[in-house]
C-alpha cells in the first residue's frame, strides 16, 4: 500500500536545490513522525536555470529562480516551494507567504582557488569567475587588480570550470558547498567582517499559500526562530534599497540573547565606493532595524549611487 502524500515540495533541479528539498522532507518527517517519502519532491526548471549567457541582473534580477515555483504554488500544483532565501524577491506574489526558514547554514563565502591559500595570495591580475554583482564589487574593492568574469552554472559546473582552468578562482557560498559535501574545495573561508554575505545567504525559505492552513501548520514545526528574525532584518534592509537590481548590496544579521545585530553594505559595481552601517536592538524590532539601516544607506548613497531614483 502506497502511503498518502502529505505535501508536495517544489524545487529547482540543481543538485543543491534538490539537497535543500530533501533536507526539508527529512525535517518534516522527523518533526511529524512520518516517513520523509510522504513529502513528495516536484522538480521545475526556472528562468534562472535556462539563462546562462548573461548576468541575471540583465535578465530581471531576483525572482528568476522562484517565478515558476511560485506560479505552481498559486495554481495548486505544489504545496511548498523550497528556495534559497537569497534568491527571493522582497515582495512576494499576492496570496503567498514565507511560512518558515530552516536553521541557517554557515552564511560566509568561500574562495575556490586551486593551489592558492587565501584571497591575498592570488597573483596580480588573476581572473575570478562570478555571476554575482556583490561578489565582483567586493573583490574589486579588496583587490582592484583582479579581473572578474561572468561565471554561470550550478556549484558542480563552477568547480569543473575552475578545474579546467577557465578562471584562476571563483567564489561560492559555503552553505551550498557544505550541503553538497564539497567544502573541501574551499581554499579560504572569507570572514563576514571583510566580505559581507548576500541577504539571506545560507538560509532555506519555505513558501506556501497564505490560505493553506494545513501546509503552514506542518511547515511551522521545522521553522528556526533565530534564522527567521535574522533574515527578516536582512530582507527589510534589502526592500528599502531594492529599486535597482544592478546595485551590489550585502547584509547580514545574527541573533543572540534575544537581540539582533545587523550590518549592511552598498557598493558601486566597480567597488570604488561603498557605504556601510550597523544596527543592534531587540529581536522584536528586527524589521524596523533593517529598514532603518536601508534608509540610512539610501540617503548616504543618493540617487546617483543607485543609477536613478529608488
Amino acid at each position: 500500500m502506497v502511503s498518502e502524500t502529505l505535501l508536495r515540495i517544489g524545487t529547482r533541479g540543481s543538485p543543491l536545490a534538490l539537497a535543500q528539498a530533501h533536507e526539508t522532507a527529512r525535517r518534516l518527517g522527523a518533526a511529524h513522525g512520518v516517513d520523509p517519502g510522504r513529502f513528495a519532491i516536484v522538480v521545475f526548471k526556472t528562468s534562472g536555470d535556462r539563462i546562462q549567457d548573461r548576468p541575471l541582473s540583465e535578465a530581471g534580477g531576483k525572482g528568476l529562480f522562484t517565478k515558476e515555483l511560485e506560479q505552481a504554488l498559486l495554481e495548486g500544483a505544489i504545496d511548498i516551494a523550497a528556495h534559497s532565501a537569497k534568491d527571493m524577491a522582497t515582495t512576494l506574489p499576492p496570496g503567498l507567504a514565507i511560512a518558515a526558514f530552516l536553521e541557517r547554514e554557515d552564511p560566509r563565502d568561500a574562495l575556490i582557488a586551486p593551489g592558492v591559500a587565501t584571497l591575498a595570495d592570488l597573483p596580480h591580475g588573476a581572473v575570478v569567475g562570478s555571476a554575482s554583482l556583490r561578489r565582483q564589487a567586493q573583490l574589486k574593492r579588496l583587490r582592484p587588480d583582479l579581473r572578474p568574469v561572468l561565471f554561470r552554472g550550478n556549484v558542480e559546473t563552477r568547480l569543473r570550470k575552475i578545474a579546467e582552468g577557465a578562471a584562476d578562482a571563483t567564489l561560492l557560498a559555503l552553505a551550498g558547498l557544505k550541503r553538497l559535501g564539497l567544502e573541501g574545495h574551499a581554499s579560504e573561508i572569507l570572514p563576514v567582517e571583510t566580505f559581507l554575505p548576500a541577504v539571506g545567504q545560507g538560509a532555506i525559505a519555505l513558501e506556501t499559500r497564505e490560505a493553506d492552513a494545513e501546509a503552514r501548520r506542518l511547515v511551522a514545526a521545522i521553522g528556526h526562530r533565530d534564522t527567521e528574525i535574522a533574515v527578516r532584518a536582512e530582507r527589510a534592509f534589502l526592500a528599502v534599497l531594492d529599486g535597482s537590481c544592478r546595485t551590489p548590496i550585502a547584509g547580514h544579521a545574527r541573533v543572540e540573547g534575544g537581540r539582533v545585530a545587523f550590518r549592511g553594505q552598498i557598493l558601486t559595481p566597480d567597488g570604488s565606493e561603498a557605504h556601510e552601517t550597523e544596527r543592534e536592538g531587540p529581536a522584536a524590532e528586527a524589521d524596523a532595524l533593517g529598514r532603518a539601516a536601508g534608509e540610512e544607506l539610501r540617503a548616504r548613497g543618493g540617487p546617483a549611487f543607485f543609477g536613478g531614483p529608488v
